[in-house]
């Protein structure tokens, strides 16, 4: 899809600050210039007629500097956990290792947005972190909290698969995730450990799985556009739900560039 498939071209396209995945990952693209993973998100927003702008994790002055001029963020997935701490927990042991710089990144990010009514899309470890910030709290662990036998990850499956494992979510009438998706069923990706448990503040849920795992929250403390989803529909290529998802968030800021300019 290109930038003027949804309005938006050349200079006239909003900027999408995306973070990096991890601090390791960051580092690795400065000695080999791979992205990685990052760049599903990249892609995805720039398909959807934005410009995409990788957001430094450790660089603090050079992030602070930057995420002013942006006009949305995605957050993306990581192979870290938010820390246990974050949401008044401890490490049971099924907590992955978390990602200091990165999490300090989604919490500049997140504090920005919503002071200034910048639209966030938040995506799996994205999701987590939104909730938390918010107040909420998580499973650590899927299989050992809940001892659902629904697969989430490819290493719930034997054999391990090539690509995620897909299941039926439910989606809450006249949500934005169900406006999007045409109806209050979709099929989606998973590839998670960790899930909500308790919302945050303001935080509405409108997407559960089938075991009850959440999988979509949306922000109803003001009109702002934001939005958590447990799957990854970045890699959710040719999709179209997913596609909408990100058409629409870049809409929301468009109109949030907008706005700021009739500010100025």
């Amino acid at each position: 899809m290109s930038p003027t498939d949804t309005g938006q071209s050349g200079a006239c396209r909003p900027r999408v600050g995306i973070p990096w995945r991890t601090s390791a990952e960051e580092e690795e693209a400065t000695i080999s210039g791979k992205r990685g993973k990052t760049q599903d998100y990249m892609s995805a927003v720039e398909r959807a007629g934005a410009e995409g702008v990788l957001v430094p994790l450790k660089d603090e002055p050079a992030r602070n500097h930057l995420i002013p001029t942006l006009d949305g963020f995605v957050l993306p997935g990581s192979p870290a956990d938010v820390a246990p701490r974050q949401y008044g927990s401890v490490n049971r042991g099924l907590s992955a290792p978390a990602d200091a710089a990165r999490e300090e990144a989604d919490r500049a990010i997140l504090q920005h947005a919503f002071a200034e009514k910048k639209p966030v899309l938040a995506i799996c470890y994205g999701c987590q972190l939104l909730n938390v910030y918010l107040g909420g709290t998580l499973i650590q662990d899927l299989r050992a909290e809940t001892s659902t036998a629904a697969p989430h990850r490819k290493k719930d499956l034997v054999p391990e698969p090539q690509d995620d494992p897909t299941h039926p979510a439910t989606l809450v009438s006249g949500s934005r995730l169900a406006t999007l998706a045409r109806g209050t069923q979709a099929v989606i990706n998973s590839s998670h450990h960790q899930a909500i448990r308790e919302p945050g503040k303001h935080l509405r849920v409108t997407s559960r799985a089938s075991d009850g795992t959440i999988e979509g929250v949306e922000w109803t403390g003001d009109s702002n556009w934001v939005t958590g989803v447990q799957w990854h529909p970045e890699r959710m290529l040719g999709d179209a739900f997913s596609e909408r998802l990100f058409r629409e968030f870049v809409t929301a800021a468009a109109d949030a560039r907008e706005a700021v300019a009739h500010k100025t």
